[in-house]
């Protein structure tokens, strides 16, 4: 018997499309279900994207549909994460997770860091939560690091319209561009 461990596949990687989300995208965010409480946050996030406040990004496997997303937010309340001139915020980073640990994520994050660089901002934040250390490890693997304890304190109306806190400490994370 063979115990020489296999390679993972990851051919489909070079068929991925990191592309700016459009409005036929909104459904497939919700992962079959999974995410649908998030459906207004989405449509609220397109709109924001169509006023030039915010960037959307997609992974787009051809044969399997969206399986990935983040979002930038270039310019929001709180300055010191996204002022619309030097410093944007990325938030609802995810993959699905038969595609983690394939270096998509890092595929995506260099996708969104080159167009910020081209929109002439200096620098990325980011919070991550504190038991998501998956995550914690990419952001560092590419170059982001720890310089804020955030209480991640957040809230959201659903599909329905019911409102939802969410508690989600974290750390806020920077990359100079």
């Amino acid at each position: 018997m063979d115990t020489t461990p296999s390679k993972i596949d990851i051919s489909w990687l070079n068929t991925v499309v990191i592309r700016n989300l459009v409005s036929a995208d909104l459904p497939g965010l919700e992962w079959e279900g999974e995410f649908t409480h998030f459906r207004r946050v989405y449509a609220e996030a397109y709109e924001r994207a169509l006023r030039g406040l915010s960037v959307l990004w997609v992974a787009d496997l051809p044969s399997k549909g969206i399986i990935g997303q983040v979002f930038i937010q270039l310019i929001c309340d709180r300055l010191e994460l996204a002022d619309g001139q030097q410093r944007a915020y990325l938030y609802s980073f995810r993959i699905r997770p038969a595609y983690r640990s394939s270096g998509l994520g890092t595929n995506i994050l260099q996708v969104v860091e080159n167009d910020l660089r081209l929109r002439e901002f200096k620098m990325v934040t980011l919070n991550v939560a504190k038991d998501n250390i998956r995550a914690q490890k990419l952001y560092e693997r590419c170059g982001y690091r720890i310089v804020a304890h955030e209480p991640g304190v957040w809230s959201f109306m659903d599909e329905c319209g019911a409102w939802h806190q969410v508690e989600e400490p974290a750390w806020r994370m920077e990359k100079y561009l």
